[in-house]
């Protein structure tokens, strides 16, 4: 059996640790991105955030222009909000809107933006479970 230098033992060392390194550190959250990539991420100041009161109110427009012509709810302001990545955003909206006879109802839709094409879609929308 062939005798292995101490630089070739170093090197084997050193590329196993860097490996070790590598996945912990794919593995650990990061605080910018607000945590694991796939995970959700609460939104902060929801209401004062442009982009997402604008996809509460396309989200409306959408639910009311698929189920009512154009008609229906009239958007109010986006309450809650979260993220998560995926092939582009998906944004998690709770939404509160005034139904035909002007009650205020809470809304739960879920819309997918994928900027580089220039695209969003309303995926899911309907009264939220606390307040059927």
């Amino acid at each position: 059996m062939a005798k292995s230098s101490p630089a070739t033992i170093l090197t084997i060392a050193a590329l196993i640790s860097l490996l070790i390194c590598l996945v912990v550190l794919s593995a650990t959250p990061v605080k910018g991105l607000g945590g694991m990539v796939g995970g959700r991420s609460k939104v902060e100041d929801v209401k004062t955030n442009r982009e997402i009161q604008e996809l509460g109110r396309y989200s409306v427009k959408e639910y009311n222009r698929k189920r009512n012509g154009g008609y229906g709810l009239k958007f109010a302001e986006v309450v809650e909000a979260e993220t998560q990545v995926v092939s582009g955003i998906k944004y998690y909206l709770k939404i509160s809107a005034a139904t035909p006879t002007g009650a205020p109802k809470i809304f739960e839709a879920v819309v997918v933006v994928k900027p580089w094409l220039h695209s969003k879609q309303l995926l899911h929308f309907s009264p939220s479970p606390a307040t059927k």
